[in-house]
């Protein structure tokens, strides 16, 4: 397991372990366990606005649910957690722009150091083989020195084309504007725009990126955080998305020794969502971020929320049959037939449709 999710998920077993002490959960236990909960998260470096978000979604969770058969406390806890992490990190985008033009325009931004370069390698060999698309790179990092060198070396190990210019004699957007050309010249599929970064966000760090932008008017624009700075990355890509116009973001080094919080903190923050992870140092690990697969990483306990997710349909049958028969025999109360299209929907009208 990659460590950044190794710590969060020992964050989340010491809390679990002391959920399982307990059998069937009292209100007091919820009530302790969510305390326990959001200071877990704020040692992970969560922000503390999504771990106090997080923990009350838990225990509202835990307090409405019924007690289910054959699941204990224990385990109706590490479904909740389940549940609450996958929403938290969840996104409806797709990792890559749906209906791009041709060829699709794909700008990486971030501070220097966050590892735009590497990510740029790695995000067009990833493309290249799950999509088979032919990808060019465009080296428009002319700030930092040896950029462009370093991704042209990384073309050559990957065998991937890299369109660059003399940084003495060009400009970031000069090359980026001959970079599409080249590219529809070239009958590539999409190019990637590596960008220069600062070490601190400042208007000329902006100014160049929004230059680069509007000469190749990318159709994805990918901010690059390192998820080792923790809350650091969090800000920084608040002040971004608030700056440019952000389609989501790539966290690397996530197998670095950091706690874990940024992954959690990020998409809540910024509203944007984690749409790849850089899980190492070597060109193909990179990958699509999955929240649930993410979550089932944290919290290594897939078999547990099957279980109770099997339990919980059993429970709503169950008392779906009851509700129904309340129902025919004229005894639901305002409250339960208020709550009747929340039940039907619940159930997807199995019982009606056996009448």
């Amino acid at each position: 397991m990659l460590v950044m999710l190794d710590n969060l998920s020992k964050s989340f077993q010491d809390v679990l372990g002391k959920f399982r002490r307990t059998g069937k959960l009292t209100e007091a236990d919820i009530k302790e366990g969510t305390r326990e909960v959001r200071r877990a998260l704020l040692e992970a470096d969560v922000h503390f606005k999504v771990a106090k978000d997080f923990a009350n979604k838990v225990g509202e969770q835990l307090l409405e649910q019924a007690k289910l058969d054959g699941v204990s406390g224990g385990q109706q806890v590490v479904a909740a957690f389940h549940k609450q992490l996958t929403e938290l990190m969840s996104h409806e985008l797709p990792e890559l722009p749906k209906n791009p033009g041709h060829p699709m325009v794909l700008l990486l931004a971030g501070l220097q150091g966050a590892g735009k370069t590497t990510t740029a390698a790695k995000l067009a060999l990833h493309m290249r083989k799950t999509q088979n698309r032919k990808v060019l790179m465009a080296a428009c990092d002319l700030q930092r020195p040896g950029a462009v060198d370093q991704l042209q070396t990384l073309g050559k190990q990957l065998e991937i084309e890299v369109y660059a210019e003399d940084p003495k004699a060009s400009t970031p957007e000069k090359v980026a504007a001959n970079a599409l050309k080249h590219a529809k010249k070239g009958g590539f599929d999409a190019l990637i725009v590596d960008s220069a970064g600062r070490l601190h966000i400042d208007h000329d760090l902006m100014d160049e990126i929004k230059r680069v932008s509007d000469r190749v008017r990318p159709d994805a624009t990918y901010l690059v955080l390192d998820s080792m700075t923790g809350q650091d990355a969090v800000e920084s890509a608040q002040t971004f998305a608030n700056t440019l116009e952000l389609y989501g973001l790539i966290l690397t080094k996530i197998d670095g020794d950091t706690r874990g919080g940024a992954a959690l903190s990020v998409t809540q923050i910024t509203g944007k969502p984690i749409c790849f992870l850089g899980t190492g140092e070597k060109p193909s690990e990179f990958e699509k971020f999955d929240a649930e697969r993410v979550a089932g990483r944290i919290l290594d306990m897939g078999d547990i929320v099957g279980l109770v997710e099997t339990a919980q349909d059993a429970f709503d049958d169950k008392q779906a049959e009851v509700d129904y028969s309340r129902m025919m025999e004229g005894k639901f109360t305002m409250q339960e037939l208020t709550n009747m299209p929340v039940m039907m929907l619940r159930t997807g009208h199995r019982l009606l449709a056996r009448q």
